[in-house]
């Protein structure tokens, strides 16, 4: 950019003329130091709100592990943090201000009480303080320290910047050029910034549409099929009366009704909001009774061996998703054998001097296998190499999930053309399983007695009050808990309330429980929800809860809990 006449007339003056260059170079130098200053006043302004935003997403992370007194998960998040060179502790706390988590940098220490402050400065260090919420209740709260520059660093860099005003003032002849300069580098590089957050805004949408997309064009998938099972399962009892053909047909609709829950489960368990339930398991005895399921979810082409040791040690696991893991690494063996194949299930006992001794269970296939570059990758939420709407990229993820949660080990071993072996290496328990009773049919209560059945859904509803109805309950049904109030005042038999988590209107059903309580004391209510983020705030009070879908004995349980502890 060439530089204006004008300022190269007002240059040669200022040559000529020392006293008002040197005058210029002194109001240069203050208007410096002025910038400089508030410069400075900006950054600090700035990095207070960056810390308070870091503070905010930390406290939204660790509801959900505060709310289940997970320590493992929240030691896990705050760890996060320590590869952050400007941040010199951080901390979780429960609601009496109790440490529960956290780290400190050598050189700081942590309070040892957790109070909610203002943002403060001690020293050269930033304190920020938020407080962890789950459905507007404080559960806890988080402490974050950061170190910012100190204030001899600053002058010492606003000093070496006044220098160079001074200097460069000196050259009075090139003031005009350099300004001119300095305004068109600014106004470029302003450009450049605001294309490059633009360009990184669209990149993030992008890339959350195309996990959006996968994860629900998968789970669509998974889903249409379990309600073609229940669906023609339907059709087909209608059609026939075969005792032998309908309890097959009953014990279909049931595996997928059972699978599905276990696919929302699995979503759950990757949103962090369903914790994992280890038992002592027989590991053959759950493999054995998956084979029903395998069957239906491989295709005709591809056969499925069991080849399990008969004194297998028990092991210590979620068995819920223990199964769902089985199944994702099924599915995908199933998936890597396009023209069919045969996939073997193995378990048996592996003493090791170190570690302990393990239980092995491996999955091995004949299929395409897995290229080297790959297999690192395969166990990344959201990877896939299938296309959209054939696969979340959660499948594997789940099993890593499982392993690792369960203190275990996963090891593949794979070459392109020669099929794939999955290993998951469990640890063995001392522990035995526990008896296998006789299923115990839902008992009928001698006598009828009345319910007040409260859900929005008509279709739930229905279906509700059919169990009620064999469980010798008469009911009646109100849509939301405003109007179970109204019954509640006018209805003087009603001696259980069974009520949905989230409903329309004001009042949710944790609030109806609550206004019960306070007026009715000695009335028994159990809440349902399929809603997992709505069952921590009925745990924390602890309210009867039945999680959808659920079974006839199932509620018999809890209504009879319920109705014992009132």
């Amino acid at each position: 950019m060439a530089m204006p006449e004008s300022l190269m007339r007002l240059a040669r003056r200022l040559t000529a003329s020392p006293i008002v260059a040197l005058l210029i170079a002194l109001a240069l130098m203050a208007a410096a130091l002025a910038l400089a200053i508030q410069n400075d006043r900006y950054g600090k302004a700035e990095r207070l709100r960056q810390a308070s935003v870091q503070a905010q997403i930390l406290a939204s992370s660790l509801a959900a592990p505060l709310a289940f007194n997970d320590d493992g998960a929240t030691r896990e998040y705050l760890n996060a943090f320590r590869n952050d060179a400007t941040i010199q502790a951080a901390a979780a706390y429960d609601p009496q201000g109790h440490l529960v988590a956290g780290f400190a940098q050598p050189g700081t220490v942590l309070p040892t009480v957790g109070r909610l402050t203002a943002p403060t400065l001690q020293g050269p260090d930033l304190i920020v303080t938020a407080p962890v919420a789950q459905n507007d209740t404080r559960i806890g709260s988080v402490y974050l320290r950061f170190s910012i520059e100190s204030g001899l660093r600053r002058a010492l860099r606003y000093l070496g910047i006044a220098l160079i005003v001074i200097l460069a003032s000196l050259l009075v002849a090139l003031l005009g050029a350099a300004y001119a300069s300095l305004s068109h580098s600014h106004a470029q590089l302003k450009n450049e910034i605001d294309s490059r957050q633009k360009a990184e805004a669209a990149l993030r949408q992008a890339q959350k549409m195309e996990a959006m997309g996968q994860l629900t064009g998968g789970v669509a998938h998974d889903f249409n099929n379990l309600l073609m099972v229940a669906s023609s399962g339907l059709e087909l009892l209608e059609r026939t009366s075969d005792p032998a053909k309908r309890e097959r047909l009953k014990t279909g609709i049931r595996q997928a009704v059972d699978r599905g829950a276990k696919l929302t489960q699995q979503l759950l368990t990757f949103a962090r909001r369903s914790p994992l339930n280890p038992e002592v398991i027989d590991l053959a005895d759950r493999l054995h009774g998956m084979d029903t399921l395998l069957d239906r979810s491989l295709r005709e082409n591809v056969a499925i061996r069991f080849d399990l040791a008969p004194d297998l040690w028990p092991v210590e696991v979620d068995a819920s998703q223990l199964e769902v893991a089985v199944l994702n690494m099924a599915l995908n063996a199933r998936d890597a054998m396009p023209e069919g194949g045969t996939i073997t299930i193995t378990a048996r006992n592996e003493r090791r001097a170190e570690g302990g001794d393990r239980v092995l269970l491996a999955i091995a296939d004949t299929g395409v296998g897995i290229a080297e570059d790959k297999i690192a990758k395969i166990f990344e939420p959201f990877f896939t190499t299938k296309g959209v709407g054939q696969g979340t990229g959660l499948g594997l993820s789940q099993v890593y999930g499982f392993v690792q949660s369960s203190g275990g080990e996963i090891e593949v071993t794979s070459q392109p053309g020669q099929g794939t072996v999955m290993c998951v290496l469990l640890p063995r328990t001392t522990k035995r399983p526990p008896a296998v009773a006789a299923p115990t049919a839902a008992r009928r209560t001698e006598g009828r007695r009345r319910a007040l059945l409260v859900e929005d859904d008509e279709a739930v509803a229905t279906m509700v009050g059919g169990m009620l109805d064999e469980l010798g309950f008469d009911h009646h049904h109100v849509a939301s808990a405003d109007k179970a109030l109204e019954c509640l005042e006018g209805e003087a038999e009603v001696e259980l309330v069974l009520s949905d988590m989230v409903m329309p209107g004001a009042m949710s059903g944790l609030d109806l429980v609550r206004a019960i309580a306070r007026r009715w004391p000695r009335l028994p209510v159990v809440l349902m929800t399929g809603y997992s983020a709505a069952a921590a705030s009925a745990a924390a009070e602890g309210v009867r809860l039945l999680l959808k879908p659920y079974r006839i004995e199932d509620l018999a349980a809890e209504i009879d809990a319920a109705s014992g502890k009132r």
